[in-house]
């Protein structure tokens, strides 16, 4: 769960942090910090 408490702020960070961000954009990004946070988890090993 504090995984993904950890993506859904850096998500909302980056929509409130670049709102001129295309649809496209944003789903990069998402899809780019999911695959941070699948990363930390084995790192951290939840």
């Amino acid at each position: 769960m504090n995984i993904f408490v950890v993506w859904l702020v850096l998500v909302v960070a980056w929509n409130f942090g670049y709102p001129q961000a295309s649809p496209m954009e944003d789903v990069v990004v998402a899809v780019i910090l999911a695959l941070f946070n699948i990363g930390l988890k084995k790192y951290l090993k939840f």
